[in-house]
Parts: structure tokens; C-alpha cells; sequence
């Protein structure tokens, strides 16, 4: 008797009985469909899994309740109008073919039992889904364990590298390599010449009470400036020392005027200041009543009094002085041109031997000899004689905030060290900020290290001074920063239109940590003259001990942009490698999301095919009849060989 209403089983309850049993017992055996599902192949379930139909020869076979079911390739070969006519109506597990409702859990003979052939072709079609829904149920399975397996490897691998530092030192170790003062390496050729240009700004004071500052007055002086010079610098004369562990060089600067980043023609413009020719002479024969007495009188016939009017070139880059002529004519070693910058355009300070950081990459650029010398001879204490540093052209890699940066500088004639301020960015390259601390000026009170560079116990000046009288043939010049900065207040009340400002008056430099490279740096310092009272010279008489400023320096550089473009670079392949276990780490992390949506999607479809779901068809005609399911022999319901054998039957037909 054809039935007239198909009631299925939900496809889902079939299909999880089924998989449970081929992952307890190894196969699934369903007498409706006709076939054993071994676990090796469910993964790969196709309709040509399944039995063929008999047929009669010479005719076709009129399919019954009794026949073997027909194959589901056949079904799956349905016309594609019919299975394009296929989709899901919900998440139930129900699908719809052209009004007839099939759930895809319905056996090969419940198919026979539909009314007429094109319903059973279309249920055929839905069923065909079916055997595809079985497939992608166990490859899920798959999915989840392969997502599992992934998250739990990534994490753990990622989470090594990181502790153990892996990526980051092999980057560090790979970089210390590479900056190294030998050719070929990366650093080399900017060393030798480097390319960001760098500008050297000359600010003077211009003594405005002459007369009344002889006569007693405070001094009056007003800053005139800048006159901005761009200075080109390169080393000459590179040699490579020791197996490439040394290399020495000369290094040269010439300075070119630029008239449109200055405030006038320094041709032209006239500085009142310290004579400062007359004041060296008189302070190297002073204590000598008969040649103190013979300067006097070489002095009034020079005309040379204590300050002097000349061009801003003059007093840089010098002039010949009518009393140092005189006193050449008696003393072969003096010069008789004077000039601040004289000797300085398109010359060097003296040979240099620098480490190359081959064997330590934290001497890299430190200064090993200067002139031959590994210690000064201009101060009185070992220490103050050292020569420690770089010459502020070259930093090792990898600084850190808590360590000294050590300068050695020619124009002090000593080293200086600076200490970590802040952090800053220039062009996008973060940067450590090193300034030099007062401590590094410090009257010997302050700083006992400091005594030292006292150039004799009476000698010894306050807070934010240094008298380089030993280097500079015993000429009374005192260095410290712009405006006296960081220096004591007397010195700063003592001259008028004094006025120090940091934004204005610090020397700093703006370090890359991760290369040393200077992206940013200011170097300012000024020159003084110690004015008092001389034996000998009966006009000092009326004169205070004064420190008289004469000019400030502002040596600047910022990195140009093609090396910023390569510092970016390098940084980011140094970021991306050293944190590559990062990178791992995070991916484990997606995985783990991966996993647990899967999860969470397994466990509610699981949930779902626990209920049962009965469909009514729209052709049906008679009265309603159900369908259930039941093994179909007396075996237990569990076989140890074979599983569970089910089959579907009419609910109020037991024996059918």
C-alpha cells in the first residue's frame, strides 16, 4: 500500500547515530539504505557508495516497498532544474523540493512510497544532499581538531621564542655586525662623509658702555646674530689599523657663508669686544715687572687698548694685529693674525684613531688616541686627562637611558660626558635626548672630580666655567654655555643683557637607540674672557674680576630624509624580525578563536539532533500515519561487529 504521507526522521539524528557508531564499533549498516559505512571512509561518502537497484531485463522495474533501493548516484545525477530547485528552508534539518517536504534522513524505499515519480525525483535529489551533509559533518569534525591542533602548537612555539629571545638577539647580534667602521659595512661611507647637512650659527656680543665700563660700570652687551656658515665635514686620510680593529683618519671642516639664514653681511658689520690679542700678551708676561713694562709700551705704541672695534670676518676668521707683530718680531712662535676661527677653514684638528666595534660593539667610535696620545697632558689629574668617548661623530648601538654618553672634544681639550633627559621623535625616529648635566661644569666644591681642570689652586673658577688657557698658548679664554646656562647666578647679573633660556642655550644630542645614529643634535658653547686686575699694568687697576662674554657657537644637524627613509627601513625590519615571535603568538591566538567557534557550533548542532521533527506533506489525502524507527532483527542493539541495524517502518504498522 502506497503511504500516503511521508514521516521521516530528522536528517541530523540519523547522521550523528550514525557517526557515533562508526567511531565506537568502525562501521554503520542502515538495511533501508542498504550499506556498510566503515570509519576509514566516511570522510569520503559518495553516492557511488551505494548499492544499485536490480532490474528486470527488457523492462523497467516497478519500484516497491520490497525492491533494493535504487543507487544514489542515479539520484545524484537528477536533472539540475531539480537540484537547483533544492534549498534549506531552515536550520531544522527540512528541506524543501518544488512542495514536498523530505527530511534528508529518509531511506531509499520511503522514497518509493511517494505518490508520483517526479515527487520521488525531487525527494531523491534532497536525499542526494543528504549523503554531502554527511561528508561535511565529519570533515567539521576534522576542522575542529586541525584548529585545536594548530592554536595549541602556535602558542607554545610563540610564547618560547619569545621568552627565550630568539629572533631579537639573532637582530641584535646581526646589527652589531653590521655597524662597524670597515668598508663594505653600512655605516662606512656616512662616516667618512656624512651626508646630513650641518649648520654652524656665530652669535657675538657687542660691548654698547665701553668708557663707562672702564670707569667702573656694569657691563652693557647686545647679542648680534646669527651669522650662519654651512660646514661641510670628511675624514681624509682613512687608514685601517690592527686586523680592521683600528682605523684612523684626519678629520677636515670648511664652512661656507650663507647670507639668507644670517642677519647681515659679516663683511661689513663691526663687533665692539675684548681685545682679546692685548689681553693674551699681557697675561704672559704678567708677574715680570720688566716685560710687563716693555708690553705696556708696545701696547701705547700700537694703539691697542683694552677692547677693539672689527668685522665679524676679522674676528673670525682673522686679522693682523699691530701688537702681535710687534711681539713676533721679537719671538718667532707667535702668530701676528688673530682670529677665533683662524686656521680652522678647510683644515683638521689632528689625527684620530677610533675603534671600529669589530671586537666590541659598545667601542664602536670610541676614541683611542688623539695626536698620537692616549692622555692629555693640559690638566692636572689623571682622570681630567683622559680621553674617553667618541669625537660625537659616531654612538655604539642599543644605548640605554641609565648610561653616560662620553664626548672628547678638541675645542674644550677634554672629554664631557651627557646623561639621558627624554624621549623625542625627529622625522618619525624615536630618539633618546642626552644633555650635559651641570655636574659636567661644576666648581670643585660641587664636584671634586672637577679639581682637576683647575689650572692652579687659585685658578679655580665657579659653577658652569672652564678656563682652556692651557690649551690655547695661555690666553685667559674661559668656556661655558650660551648666556652662562647652568652656571652661577653671579656671573649671569654680573653682565648686562645676559639671559639663559634652555630651549635656546642647551647642548644636546637626539640619539636613535637601536643604531646610535644622530637624528638631531645642538652643540653650543661660548667664549669668554677673564678680565682683572694685572702687576704691571697700572689700567687693570680699576677693573673688577669679570668673565666677558665675546661670541656663542650653535653647531646643529637634523638627519636629512634619505637617512631617515633608510634608518626607517632598518628599524622596521629590526622590529618585525625581533618581534616576529609576536607575530606567532597572535596567530595563535586567532586559531584559538577559530576553535572555540567551531566548538561552540558543534556542540549546538549536537544539541539539535536531539529533537525530532515530523513534516506533514501537501499532498497528503489519507489519514496521517508516522514513522519511526527500530532494529530489525532480535540482535542487541549494540553489535560489537556490525553497530546497530535500523530501517524505517509505518508507525502503526509494527511488522511492516
Amino acid at each position: 500500500m502506497v503511504h500516503s504521507q511521508l514521516q521521516i526522521l530528522r536528517a541530523t539524528e540519523l547522521l550523528t547515530e550514525c557517526a557515533s557508531w562508526v567511531a565506537t564499533s568502525g562501521q554503520c549498516h542502515s538495511t533501508s539504505w542498504g550499506v556498510k559505512v566503515k570509519r576509514a571512509s566516511l570522510l569520503t561518502l559518495k553516492c557511488t557508495d551505494f548499492p544499485s537497484a536490480p532490474r528486470s531485463p527488457g523492462k523497467k522495474t516497478q519500484r516497491t516497498s520490497e525492491t533494493s533501493p535504487p543507487p544514489l548516484l542515479s539520484l545524484c545525477r537528477a536533472k539540475r532544474r531539480d537540484a537547483h530547485a533544492l534549498r534549506l528552508l531552515r536550520p531544522s534539518g527540512t528541506l524543501f523540493a518544488r512542495g514536498v517536504h523530505v527530511n534528508s534522513s529518509a531511506g531509499i524505499n520511503d522514497l518509493h512510497q511517494l505518490p508520483s515519480p517526479r515527487e520521488r525525483r525531487r525527494a531523491r535529489a534532497a536525499l542526494c544532499v543528504f549523503a554531502a551533509n554527511l561528508r561535511n559533518m565529519t570533515r567539521r569534525s576534522c576542522a575542529i581538531y586541525a584548529a585545536g591542533i594548530a592554536c595549541a602548537s602556535l602558542l607554545v612555539v610563540g610564547i618560547g621564542l619569545v621568552v627565550a629571545q630568539v629572533f631579537r638577539t639573532f637582530m641584535h647580534n646581526r646589527l652589531k655586525k653590521e655597524i662597524v667602521l670597515v668598508e663594505g659595512s653600512r655605516v662606512f661611507e656616512s662616516w667618512k662623509s656624512p651626508p646630513p647637512p650641518v649648520y654652524m650659527e656665530y652669535f657675538f656680543f657687542n660691548m654698547t658702555n665701553v668708557d663707562a665700563f672702564l670707569a667702573g660700570a656694569k657691563p652693557q652687551v647686545t647679542q648680534v646674530g646669527p651669522y650662519t656658515y654651512r660646514e661641510y665635514r670628511y675624514k681624509d686620510n682613512v687608514s685601517m689599523l690592527d686586523n680592521n680593529t683600528m682605523v684612523s683618519a684626519y678629520n677636515f671642516k670648511k664652512f661656507v657663508f650663507l647670507r639668507e639664514k644670517s642677519v647681515g653681511d659679516p663683511a661689513v658689520d663691526n663687533i665692539t669686544t675684548v681685545n682679546i690679542p692685548a689681553w693674551a700678551v699681557m697675561n704672559k708676561v704678567k708677574g715680570s715687572f720688566f716685560r710687563a713694562s716693555m708690553a705696556s709700551m708696545m701696547m701705547t705704541s700700537a694703539g691697542s687698548g683694552f677692547f677693539a672695534t672689527h668685522t665679524v670676518d676679522e674676528w673670525l676668521w682673522g686679522y693682523e694685529d699691530r701688537l702681535l707683530a710687534r711681539v713676533a718680531a721679537s719671538s718667532p712662535d707667535v702668530d701676528k693674525v688673530f682670529g677665533l676661527m683662524y686656521k680652522k677653514n678647510g683644515s683638521h684638528s689632528g689625527e684620530f684613531v677610533y675603534h671600529t666595534g669589530k671586537q666590541n660593539s659598545m667601542e664602536y667610535g670610541r676614541v683611542e688616541t688623539w695626536k698620537g696620545e692616549s692622555k692629555l697632558t693640559f690638566w692636572t689629574s689623571n682622570q681630567s686627562n683622559s680621553i674617553n668617548g667618541s669625537d660625537g661623530s659616531a654612538f655604539h648601538p642599543f644605548l640605554d637611558k641609565n648610561e653616560r654618553i662620553y664626548i672628547f672634544t678638541p675645542d674644550l681639550c677634554r672629554s664631557i660626558h651627557m646623561e639621558f633627559e627624554k624621549e623625542v621623535e625627529v622625522k618619525g625616529i624615536p630618539a633618546y635626548r642626552f644633555t650635559p648635566p651641570r655636574s659636567v661644569f661644576a666648581s670643585k666644591e660641587e664636584n671634586p672630580a672637577n679639581e682637576g681642570f683647575c689650572v692652579s689652586p687659585k685658578e679655580c673658577l665657579g659653577t658652569g666655567l672652564l678656563k682652556v688657557s692651557p690649551c690655547r698658548k695661555g690666553a685667559p679664554v674661559v668656556a661655558s654655555f650660551p648666556h652662562f646656562y647652568l652656571a652661577d647666578e653671579k656671573y649671569v647679573a654680573a653682565i648686562g643683557g645676559m639671559s639663559p633660556k634652555r630651549e635656546h642655550h642647551q647642548t644636546y644630542l637626539d640619539l636613535n637607540p637601536t643604531t646610535g645614529v644622530i637624528v638631531r643634535a645642538n652643540k653650543r658653547a661660548q667664549i669668554n674672557m677673564l678680565i682683572e686686575r694685572l702687576s704691571g699694568f697700572p689700567k687693570t687697576k680699576v677693573l673688577n674680576e669679570t668673565i666677558f662674554p665675546i661670541m656663542f657657537i650653535n653647531e646643529s644637524v637634523v638627519i636629512d630624509d634619505a637617512s631617515a627613509a633608510r634608518v626607517h627601513k632598518l628599524l622596521l625590519i629590526v622590529t618585525v624580525v625581533s618581534n616576529f615571535p609576536l607575530f606567532i603568538v597572535g596567530l595563535g591566538g586567532i586559531m584559538l578563536l577559530v576553535f572555540i567557534v567551531l566548538l561552540f557550533r558543534a556542540r549546538k548542532q549536537k544539541n539539535e539532533v536531539k529533537r525530532t521533527v515530523f513534516t506533514k506533506p501537501l499532498y497528503a489525502t489519507s489519514n496521517e500515519e508516522d514513522t519511526s524507527y527500530s532494529p530489525v532483527s532480535d540482535k542487541e542493539k549494540e553489535d560489537p561487529q556490525n553497530g546497530t541495524y535500523i530501517s524505517l517502518t509505518p508507525k502503526g504498522d509494527p511488522e511492516a
